[in-house]
């Protein structure tokens, strides 16, 4: 037995001591640790209840309500058309998790993550997108035996050509894009390219953030026709096709992925890979903006969030930087670097060159 899993086995050992938690509690050096960790197991707990809060104030427009003048409950029930107890309850549950804020006079604004979460509509977006991932976990267990299946699924349905399945999935990465893209764009600068081809680019959101940061760039972009048709940009070159079936245009000196491999499996995203490789010229540059397990801001996020959403849709997995590194070698790139980004919980970045 190694060091570290007989260091593992006694600090169990010494954690679930019901005697040890009492003196770890009442002793003042142990005691902010103690309290830390037992936040931290009741929130594992209560995660489900929090993001149902969350979600009510999203189907509510509370938070827009808040934003726009202090309210009282009395006037948040009249608005919302909830009872008194109803609002009540929820804006004391919004201000315990920072959605809200109680002022001295009774009524409520914005707290700190009500602002941001205002401030983000890919985060109400996917709160409201959560509905299919929750009514898959309803049975965890079930979702661990079998891959796909379910609610979750049915939402991707990949490959599939007709406009409003297609409208669907743009909508929700359209929402999605902005905060990916302000988090790639902070650490990469694509003045140095000739022309970018997003491969996977949904109606172009994130091309649009690039068009906006670096008009010199000429823009393309290649996803299914039925999705691909929705670009209205006009300085965005839309191109329809498969990046499973058919080859990648060629003329681009580098090409994106943003938040596609990790929905593939490995065969996929390895025949992939190795088309980017091939398509780019000599010194070309590939950009993947991924959420990367591991990330030592953002671990819960990786393993706990993603593996559970990937395998509930019956595609993809959750991939370590490393991991990525390893593919894009097999593909044939010469070299790959990794750019910290400001938030890891939304995306990393890494950057490999032909």
């Amino acid at each position: 037995m190694s060091w570290k899993m007989r260091w593992t086995a006694l600090r169990n050992r010494l954690i679930a001591n019901p005697a040890f938690q009492r003196r770890a509690a009442g002793f003042a050096l142990t005691r902010p640790e103690a309290r830390r960790q037992a936040s931290a197991l009741f929130d594992v707990v209560a995660g489900f209840v929090y993001s149902q809060v969350a979600r009510a104030c999203v189907e509510l427009d509370l938070l827009e309500k808040l934003y726009a003048h202090p309210l009282s409950p009395a006037d948040v029930a009249a608005q919302c058309n909830l009872p008194l107890f109803g609002a009540e309850t929820l804006l004391k549950a919004a201000a315990s998790l920072e959605l809200a804020e109680v002022m001295p006079d009774g009524r409520y604004m914005l707290g700190k993550a009500g602002a941001a979460l205002n401030a983000n509509p890919g985060i109400a977006a996917m709160i409201r997108h959560h509905d299919a991932l929750y009514a898959d976990l309803a049975d965890p267990v079930a979702v661990l035996r079998r891959r796909g299946g379910g609610a979750l699924a049915g939402y991707w349905p990949y490959g599939a050509g007709d406009r409003e399945t297609a409208a669907r999935y743009s909508a929700l990465m359209s929402a999605t894009q902005p905060m990916i893209a302000e988090q790639v764009l902070s650490v990469y600068d694509f003045s140095g390219h000739r022309k970018l081809l997003d491969i996977g680019g949904g109606e172009g959101a994130f091309l649009n953030a690039v068009s906006a940061r670096h008009p010199e760039v000429a823009l393309a972009l290649f996803d299914l026709p039925a999705v691909s048709a929705g670009v209205s940009n006009s300085a965005i070159e839309a191109l329809g096709g498969s990046f499973k079936d058919d080859s990648l245009p060629a003329g681009a000196d580098c090409m994106s992925l943003v938040r596609i491999l990790h929905d593939h499996d490995d065969d996929v995203v390895r025949q992939l890979l190795l088309k980017v490789q091939q398509a780019l010229p000599p010194g070309g540059t590939l950009v993947i903006a991924e959420p990367m397990a591991e990330a030592k801001a953002a671990k819960a996020m990786g393993h706990g969030y993603f593996g559970f959403y990937l395998l509930a849709m019956g595609s993809g997995r959750p991939r370590s930087a490393a991991e990525y590194h390893a593919l894009l070698k097999q593909a044939g790139f010469a070299r790959s670097r990794e750019l910290q980004t400001g938030l890891p919980l939304v995306c990393g970045v890494i950057i490999a060159q032909n």
